[in-house]
């Protein structure tokens, strides 16, 4: 196809990607909730004219559109009709009748440019479609050579090892893919209002296009869904760009699955390669990713019932059927429906037929396979090998085991009208699919429909009304469609012994046992239609979205790596001058800093106190206006060792078990009970899951114990965290300790000790002692430090004092907090103390030179 709109692949390769032009038919943004509007929102793209009408629509958005196109080579004239087994037809079932649908997607026909305005106009007005008209050369490089040569394979579990077995990575063709993913998320703006609109993006083809959305429109409702598998972690990390797909995907709210395996090997890639944690939120997964939730949907999508009942009830079904029973009397059929492609598994099925008839004599002559080989959806030499060892060995088995009149394999290698699959499903007593990697495969959900009937195929078929209706199914462990199907005869299609087994089983099966399986099978593919499957996305898509405008947005990274800060509208960078005005007006100050990730980054070797740390703390504590606390989860020994210059420094050790007001008082411990028996069964058991994850430690300190599986594999090390914390729990139900998982760790400590405690002692004794604070200020970075932060703001605000204090608890990173601001980074921290300091030291001069020149005068 040639565009009018980018003739040249350099337009868009070359170019930046992300730099999108006007949309020609921008439609309005709402502000739905007063003042919070994202920067990067009101840039005046977003803003379009505010008397256009606000419909809320369903935008699909797929490879290819739900049309079929024919050109009539006389007039010249396009003609356009729905293809009604599309999928993307199908779903607008699930929606509300008076829901406006849009499609988005390309025609699988080559238009001309001087037409392609006439016809994009055609669409939109006769079937709410939107082409995407790529040029010819990107798209070749998009579908053919990215999406069929690269992912399409790579998803399957197939490296490109040599040239035989796949291409390796290309730069161009990755461009391309980006460039055409462009000009989708180009025509999707033309046709969204984005604060009402929905959009669901479906399948590998269109996986970086939540980039190019989210980037232009912050809070735009998203969801994507992947139809094929999604494969381990160890087969993803091969791809060079696998960071920039998964931020891409993560730029949706909502992303689906077909099964449990597809969404945890996309968690775990997320865990290995992205550092980022899943849980569960009242039965929903979700990551937490810079302050937004993405959500993960796993539902295997169903058929249409209509449609295929409508075949089984149209009259060239009934003819067929009475057809295939003609030409197949007194035969058992075995029915197997594929695409002509190597991971179909139809030559390991055919070597099974094989291997069944040489170990089963008695069903020569009385049981044939039905194979129907659909066209291949894609070329090259790998597919053109599959279809002639197919081919093959079929020929091979009718030679061996066939005789006048007798076919054990019967190969159908053209294109099957619906309505004739319909007639072999409804005769076949048993139904095969034996692909070794599919995504869904709706094959045996529409079997086992036609297998159920309708009175016109019963009639046809010369069963009584009212009849148990029967069906047996043999289903490869890797589809799809296999975890749902508990009734079928799951088989590892690669055991060609076992797979024949299989089939024998099911022919031979008593018919209660088949008529239990087929009842069972069928209520659950009536209930879960296609109808079903699309109306419980979008119910999930809307609950994903609720809280997009309860936060405020920021869009930060460049590329493939933009992505969204979503936090709340109280939370924001603390701002130098800001904290400087109070801090200069004040006089009874309480300054409490973390250490690890505070004052000294987390990915420091050296855990030292810089000498610039000690350098400004020893400048802060030497102004009598401020009582310093260093409070970090490290032991008393190294903290005191570490600061021993800093004389006039208070610290707070192990969480605050321990404590000291200044380098020359002495250590206080909690008033708790000291009593340390239960550390004699605490570390037996976190020995035992030492030895077993290999990378993790235990850290010993006088008030707890720590297990740290950083350096452990990070899924094995999350699992075994999961287990020592039940483990522990149980063992230490009746000790006075509290077990807490944290960042990579599993601690035990004394119950009621936190850096909450020391917050509120600090701040208590200053009350008790008649110099209530008037300047407060908390800095850290993990879940230890929430407890301070709260436990903060209580006491200050809690007391009697005069005045409310100035409170500033910072939270270290952009993440979700109890803290009202953030700093970026240790070196943001240490600026800020920097500057405190200097303005006490300011402030120490000029009070200094007043008393000299009133001691002068």
């Amino acid at each position: 196809m040639v565009s009018s709109s980018c003739i040249s692949l350099l337009d868009l390769a070359s170019g930046d990607m992300m730099n999108f032009s006007q949309a020609p038919r921008a439609l309005p943004r709402i502000m739905t909730v007063p003042g919070i509007i994202s920067d990067i929102d009101g840039d005046g793209t977003n803003d379009g004219n505010s008397d256009a009408p606000s419909t809320v629509k369903k935008i699909i958005v797929s490879n290819f559109l739900p049309l079929n196109a024919q050109k009539d080579l006389k007039s010249g004239k396009w003609s356009f009709s729905f293809d009604e087994d599309s999928l993307l037809l199908q779903m607008k079932d699930g929606f509300s009748e008076n829901t406006e649908v849009v499609y988005v997607g390309s025609l699988r026909v080559d238009v001309d440019t001087s037409e392609q305005e006439e016809v994009s106009q055609q669409l939109l007005e006769e079937f709410n479609c939107v082409p995407t008209f790529i040029p010819s050369e990107i798209y070749k490089n998009f579908y053919h050579g990215f999406c069929k040569h690269h992912l399409w394979p790579l998803f399957h579990y197939m490296l490109p090892m040599c040239p035989d077995h796949g291409n390796r990575f290309d730069r161009l063709l990755w461009q391309s893919y980006v460039s055409t993913n462009k000009i989708f998320a180009d025509k999707v703006m033309e046709v969204i209002n984005s604060e009402e609109d929905y959009v669901w993006v479906h399948d590998y083809h269109l996986m970086v296009l939540p980039t190019f959305l989210r980037k232009r429109f912050n809070r735009i409702k998203l969801g994507f869904f992947l139809h094929s598998p999604f494969p381990s972690s160890e087969i993803y990390r091969t791809l060079p760009v696998r960071d920039e797909i998964l931020k891409a995907l993560l730029n949706a709210d909502l992303i689906g699955f077909h099964t449990f395996d597809y969404a945890r090997h996309f968690l775990s890639c997320c865990s290995r390669m992205l550092g980022l944690n899943y849980e569960s939120k009242r039965g929903h997964i979700g990551l937490e990713y810079f302050g937004r939730t993405v959500y993960i949907k796993i539902l295997p999508v169903g058929i249409h019932m209509g449609r295929v009942e409508s075949a089984l009830n149209h009259p060239s079904s009934s003819i067929k059927v009475k057809e295939i029973q003609k030409q197949f009397k007194g035969k058992r059929l075995v029915v197997g429906v594929d695409d002509m492609d190597i991971f179909k598994g139809i030559s390991l099925k055919l070597l099974a037929m094989e291997h069944l008839l040489q170990q089963n004599s008695g069903l020569r002559g009385k049981i044939v396979l039905v194979q129907i080989v659909n066209p291949a959806r894609s070329s090259g030499k790998a597919v053109q090998e599959a279809k002639m060892e197919a081919h093959t060995i079929t020929k091979r088995i009718n030679d061996t085991f066939g005789f006048p009149g007798y076919e054990p394999v019967v190969l159908i290698d053209r294109h099957v009208p619906f309505c004739e699959k319909t007639a072999y499903f409804a005769l076949a007593e048993c139904c095969i699919v034996n692909a070794v990697r599919d995504g869904m495969n709706l094959i045996p959900y529409k079997y086992i429909v036609c297998r159920q009937g309708t009175l016109k195929m019963d009639e046809a078929l010369g069963v009584a009304s009212g009849s148990r209706h029967t069906s047996s199914l043999v289903v490869s462990e890797f589809t799809g469609c296999s975890p749902s199907l508990s009734g079928a005869i799951r088989v590892n299609p690669w055991d060609i012994e076992a797979v024949a087994n299989a089939l024998n089983v099911a022919i031979n099966m008593p018919d209660l046992e088949k008529q239990l399986r087929h009842e069972k099978h069928y209520r659950f593919v009536s209930s879960h239609d296609v109808a079903y499957w699309a109306r419980s996305f979008m119910q999930d898509l809307t609950r994903a979205c609720e809280d997009h405008y309860s936060k405020r947005c920021w869009g930060i990274g460049f590329g493939l790596n933009f992505r969204i800060l979503s936090l709340s509208p109280s939370f924001r960078k603390l701002s130098n001058d800001y904290i400087i005005s109070a801090y200069k007006r004040t006089s009874k100050r309480a300054i409490f800093l973390d250490y690890d990730g505070t004052v000294v980054a987390q990915t420091s070797i050296p855990k030292t106190p810089s000498p610039e740390v000690i350098s400004v703390l020893n400048n802060l504590c030497s102004d009598p206006r401020n009582n310093v606390f260093i409070v970090s989860g490290r032991g008393k020994k190294s903290l005191s060792d570490w600061f021993a210059q800093c004389e006039n420094l208070g610290i707070a050790a192990e969480h605050g078990y321990f404590m000291r007001w200044s380098g020359m008082s002495d250590w206080e411990t909690r008033s708790l009970a000291a009593d340390f028996d239960w550390k004699n069964i605490a570390e037996p058991v976190m020995k035992l899951y030492t030895e077993a994850t290999d990378g993790s430690y235990i850290e010993t300190k006088e008030s707890a114990l720590v297990w740290h599986h950083q350096d452990a594999d990070p899924d094995f090390g999350s699992c075994q965290a999961k287990e020592l914390l039940d483990h522990l729990e149980n063992v230490l139900a009746n000790d006075p300790v509290v077990v807490k998982r944290g960042q990579n760790i599993i601690e035990v400590k004394p119950q009621g000790v936190t850096k909450g405690f020391v917050a509120e002692k600090v701040l208590s004794s200053m009350i008790a002692n008649g110099k209530p604070p008037d300047f407060v200020l908390c800095i850290g970075d993990d879940r230890s430090d929430e407890d301070m932060f709260e436990s903060m703001s209580n006491t200050a605000y809690g007391s009697s004092l005069p005045s409310a204090p100035e409170i500033f608890a910072c939270t270290v990173g952009q993440k979700p907090s109890k803290a009202r601001y953030y700093l970026d980074d240790t070196v943001d921290v240490l600026a800020l103390l920097q500057c405190l300091a200097d303005a006490s030291n300011s402030k120490s001069s000029s009070t200094e030179t007043q008393v000299s020149f009133d001691n002068v005068v």
